[in-house]
């Protein structure tokens, strides 16, 4: 088995930086989401810039340039998140709702542009899953730039610029992730080290933590049993995540108890 772990290393180790660099700035966006209480914000506007791109390839942009195709679905996840930011003065459950119709409404117009697409089961998929074993080292350099800058703002200059500057962080960050791991894999990431460590006094480093080991044995699975990535990925996540909340909740309980 490790043999065969081994062959594939060439293939894993860019896919699992691409997921390093993601996991950078969607834990503490994760972590951020989770205090404002708009959980599916960050599918919405995945599938938002989804829709972008599905709108470039219909268009044949991306024929053209693959830079068409970002700019365009950059364009579309920040027209969501300014839609989205007009909603904050309303209560949680208006802002959910709002939120859960904006994500019908951009997963049905790209089932809508696909349906006379003949390959557009495949594109489809791509979106909602992602290619990450087909990440070249050119997309590694661009992401890690531009999350270094996110991070930047994020963690520098996010007190000064106002809570304003979450939304096209978070759209710009969405978007180019999308393209890296899919829509499922964009909220598993955000969502998930972020609920499980959701109640600690400094989450930060275990998120990472949850997220690191999730992606290392997800990206492991799928090669050695030739499964979908995004997916088994995604199942590992959950399960590191289910794992770190029952062991340290294990631990906690024997603490008091002593």
């Amino acid at each position: 088995m490790l043999t065969e772990l081994g062959e594939h290393i060439e293939i894993l180790w860019p896919a699992f930086l691409a997921g390093v660099l993601v996991l950078l700035t969607h834990i503490p966006l994760g972590q951020e989401v989770l205090k404002r209480g708009i959980i599916f914000l960050d599918l919405a506007i995945a599938q938002i810039a989804g829709l972008g791109l599905i709108l470039a390839a219909q268009f044949e942009f991306d024929a053209h340039s693959e830079t068409y195709s970002k700019v365009i679905a950059v364009i579309a996840a920040m027209t969501g998140a300014f839609l989205l930011y007009q909603l904050r003065r309303f209560e949680a459950k208006i802002q959910e709702a709002c939120i859960g119709t904006l994500f019908i409404l951009s997963a049905t117009g790209s089932i809508l542009l696909l349906s006379q697409d003949p390959h557009g089961g495949e594109r489809l998929k791509e979106v909602l899953v992602g290619q990450i074993l087909w990440v070249s080292q050119a997309d590694l350099w661009l992401i890690g730039i531009l999350y270094s800058l996110v991070l930047g703002f994020w963690f520098g200059m996010r007190s000064r610029l106002g809570e304003w500057i979450f939304y096209p962080l978070f759209a710009l960050s969405i978007t180019f992730s999308t393209q890296l791991v899919g829509v499922y894999l964009v909220f598993t990431s955000l969502i998930i080290p972020a609920l499980a460590t959701h109640y600690q006094k400094n989450p930060l480093m275990p998120a990472y933590i949850i997220g690191i080991i999730g992606y290392s044995i997800g990206l492991g699975v799928s090669a050695l049993w030739d499964l979908p990535s995004g997916a088994t990925t995604a199942w590992s996540l959950a399960t590191v995540g289910l794992l770190y909340v029952l062991c340290r909740r294990f631990f906690l309980n024997k603490a008091a108890e002593s």
